[in-house]
């Protein structure tokens, strides 16, 4: 990777992960990791253009089918691409299914931009990532080959035990928060051979674990307003992004928001 090299233009691919939920603006929109990362990039590169197609929910299948095609033909020079994770959430999953999925998205991305970046994506620590770490291990194992096969670079997220941090994780447990989505923008960033800014693998310092009672306070919220729906949703065959469309689905010049 050349270092400090130059970058033009940036298309996002993915889920809710790229998406930016739980990174929330004044607005009620979403910032997220991949728009930090393309403003920074906007900084030092004059004339850069920004296209995200992530949208929550989305299944690796959808991802291939709505995102993949759109993304290579805007050539960009940068194309990051996180998915298949909420195909090892679910209740039962074709691993083999996903696997070739992630390989065809990632043989019709290589030739069609200039740099093609994966994840192996980070987890809140705590039983739900336990009981899944099997298949998001297989998961990683694949994308780690694919790499190496065709030359993608992989941004080791789970590998980082502060990401792991629930401190970093909203009340729903499935998104980070804006500090958690900065870290990322940093190791994204980095990965792409510039200048390191910060440290995205330094701890939060040490705190006191909270009491027991706020601890079921906080159980209760999460399935009455996160687990509930999420368990509907799944049995109904539904998803959060169901006719939602990308937040930036155009490959267009990058503009400064206002505000904070």
């Amino acid at each position: 990777m050349q270092i400090n090299a130059t970058y033009n233009s940036l298309v996002a691919i993915g889920d809710s992960f790229t998406e930016g939920m739980s990174d929330l603006k004044p607005d009620g929109s979403y910032r997220g990791w991949a728009d930090v990362l393309a403003g920074r990039l906007a900084a030092r590169s004059p004339g850069f253009r920004y296209a995200n197609l992530a949208v929550r929910g989305k299944l690796i299948g959808q991802i291939v089918e709505e995102q993949v095609g759109l993304a290579a033909a805007m050539q960009a020079d940068v194309v990051t691409l996180v998915g298949g994770l909420n195909d090892t959430l679910r209740p039962k999953v074709d691993m083999v299914r996903v696997r070739d999925l992630l390989t065809e998205a990632v043989e019709r991305l290589t030739p069609a931009c200039g740099q093609l970046v994966l994840m192996r994506s980070p987890g809140r620590n705590g039983p739900v990532m336990e009981r899944f770490r099997p298949r998001m291990e297989e998961l990683f194992a694949h994308i780690d080959g694919l790499a190496s096969r065709h030359g993608a670079l992989v941004v080791d997220l789970y590998g980082a035990e502060s990401l792991g941090d629930p401190r970093l994780w909203d009340v729903d447990r499935l998104h980070l928060t804006a500090d958690g989505h900065r870290r990322v923008a940093e190791a994204v960033w980095q990965a792409l051979g510039l200048g390191p800014e910060e440290d995205w693998r330094t701890p939060l310092p040490p705190s006191e674990r909270p009491g027991w009672a706020s601890r079921r306070i906080a159980d209760a919220r999460f399935a009455k307003e996160h687990l509930g729906p999420w368990i509907g949703r799944r049995l109904t065959g539904r998803s959060s992004g169901d006719g939602r469309p990308p937040k930036r689905p155009e490959l267009l010049l990058y503009e400064s928001p206002a505000g904070p």
